[in-house]
């Protein structure tokens, strides 16, 4: 297991999850957010995302989060394991509510610099569409991995629980 890749809505604990299991498998963590966001809240240029992505997933080892449709494919072409964070759509709301108060005129660690926390109607309306809007589609891109490919879908807090602790058993190597 040396590439993870991890999905889910936004508040549903990706860059958290990416984090611990980065510590815990000592893999290289790429939080997408920190590449795709210029200071002030500017997205890269299509051409540009695309070359890093591609740039990244090259790479042997790494644990990726983040959802950027448009180029799903090409990591999880190269993912081994696949972590789906499909949680309630109350708890990622509740948790994009506290994390907009925990770093308030802060930048989060996932992010890039001169991008400081912010909740606007357009997060909150895509966070809380996100089922109706791209479950489905992940969910079938999900359906299309490969034999050699590992694919988790957690529904519950107590789900991801489980999951860092049958990492942390497997250890490093595992």
């Amino acid at each position: 297991m040396n590439r993870i890749l991890i999905l889910g809505s936004g508040g549903s604990g990706k860059s958290t999850l990416a984090r611990q299991l980065g510590g815990l498998l000592h893999l290289p963590v790429v939080h997408l957010d920190s590449h795709f966001w210029n200071p002030g809240w500017i997205p890269k240029p299509d051409e540009e995302w695309d070359g890093l992505v591609r740039q990244y997933t090259e790479q042997e080892q790494w644990i990726m989060d983040g959802n950027y449709s448009r180029t799903m494919d090409i990591r999880l072409k190269r993912a081994d394991v696949i972590i789906f964070l499909d949680l309630p759509r109350l708890l990622c709301m509740y948790r994009i509510v506290k994390r907009r108060l925990m770093y308030h005129n802060q930048t989060r660690p996932d992010m890039n610099e001169g991008c400081p926390e912010k909740l606007d109607w357009a997060f909150v309306k895509w966070v809380w569409n996100y089922k109706t809007r791209s479950r489905d589609n992940t969910i079938a891109r999900l359906r299309q991995a490969g034999a050699h490919q590992q694919v988790i879908t957690v529904t519950s807090r107590r789900q991801v629980k489980a999951l860092i602790r049958s990492f942390a058993d497997a250890g490093p190597f595992g």
